[in-house]
C-alpha cells in the first residue's frame, strides 16, 4: 500500500481537536472521511501532534496507507474538495516510504502562542489570539522564559491527564518578542508534554504582569509539582507552526 505524507493548516474553533472523538468534530475524522470517500474504504490519518479543542496549525503533518495509488497534487486537491466548508486545508502532499511515520519519525515541533495585549478586543483575530486587555511586559517574559529551556523534569507544566511516560523533556527554545500588535511565544523541542505550551506561556504571562520574577518561574520548574503552575493560557493562541524531519524522510 502507497504511503502518503502531507502538511496541513486548519482553524481549530470548530473542532474538538486533532484526534477522532465518538459525536465530536475532529480534524483527523474529517480528512479521515474526506479520504474514505475517495478510497470507498476507511483509512487512518497519523499525525504528528495531538492538538487539542481549538488549537490551530499551519503546519500540522499526517501521514496515511492507501489502496491507491494516486498522483500527489491530485490527492491533495480531491482532498481539499472533500474537507469544504471546514476551516482545513491540505497544502502539500508527497510520497512517503514506508519507513516514514508523523509521530515517531519528527524530530522537532515548534509551535507558536500569540497574545493580544491591548485595550480593545481583537474582533478579526478573536478566536486566534489571546486577548489581554493591559500591556505586558515582553523582555521580562523572555528573561524568565530562559529559566525554562534544556533538559528537565517538566511536571509543574503537564496536564494531569498527560500520557506521557516521562516528564522530562528537552526544552530547546522558549522565546518572547513583540510582533507588531502581539507579544509572540515560540517554542521548539522533539516533543511536548500534554498542555505544557500552554502551561509555560500562563506562567509567563504572570512575568509579563510584574507578578513573578524569572527566579519564581525558576521555582516553580525545580518545584515538579502542578500547583506551583501558573494559570493554563487559553488555547485559541496557540499554533502548531511546522514539524521538522530527518533529511531521509
Amino acid at each position: 500500500m502507497p504511503r502518503y505524507r502531507m502538511t496541513i493548516e486548519y482553524d481549530g474553533t470548530p473542532f474538538s481537536g486533532w484526534q477522532r472523538q465518538v459525536g465530536q468534530p475532529s480534524v483527523q475524522a474529517t480528512i479521515e472521511d474526506a479520504i474514505a470517500r475517495l478510497e470507498q474504504n476507511p483509512v487512518t490519518l497519523f499525525g504528528a501532534g495531538r492538538t487539542d479543542a481549538g488549537v490551530h496549525a499551519l503546519g500540522q503533518v499526517a501521514h496515511v496507507d492507501l489502496a491507491k495509488t494516486w498522483v500527489p497534487e491530485k490527492l491533495m486537491a480531491a482532498i481539499n474538495a472533500q474537507v469544504r466548508p471546514d476551516p482545513v486545508s491540505v497544502f502539500d502532499v508527497r510520497e512517503a516510504s514506508d519507513s516514514f511515520h508523523a509521530r515517531f519519525s519528527a524530530s522537532a515541533r515548534h509551535y507558536e502562542y500569540r497574545i493580544r495585549d491591548s485595550r480593545t478586543p481583537p474582533a478579526l483575530d478573536r478566536d486566534r489570539v489571546w486577548w489581554v486587555p493591559y500591556r505586558l511586559d515582553e523582555a521580562a517574559m523572555h528573561a524568565a522564559a530562559q529559566e525554562l529551556t534544556g533538559h528537565h523534569d517538566f511536571t509543574t507544566f503537564r496536564s494531569s491527564q498527560c500520557q506521557s511516560k516521562s516528564p522530562v523533556k528537552t526544552l530547546d527554545r522558549l522565546d518572547v518578542s513583540r510582533q507588531g500588535r502581539d507579544v509572540v511565544v515560540r517554542t521548539s523541542a522533539r516533543s511536548f508534554l500534554h498542555n505544557q505550551v500552554r502551561s509555560l506561556v500562563g506562567t509567563l504571562k504572570l512575568a509579563g504582569d510584574g507578578k513573578w520574577s524569572a527566579a519564581n518561574v525558576r521555582d516553580a520548574l525545580t518545584a515538579a509539582d502542578r500547583s506551583a503552575c501558573g494559570p493554563v493560557a487559553p488555547p485559541q493562541g496557540l499554533y502548531l507552526v511546522n514539524v521538522d524531519y530527518s533529511d531521509d524522510d
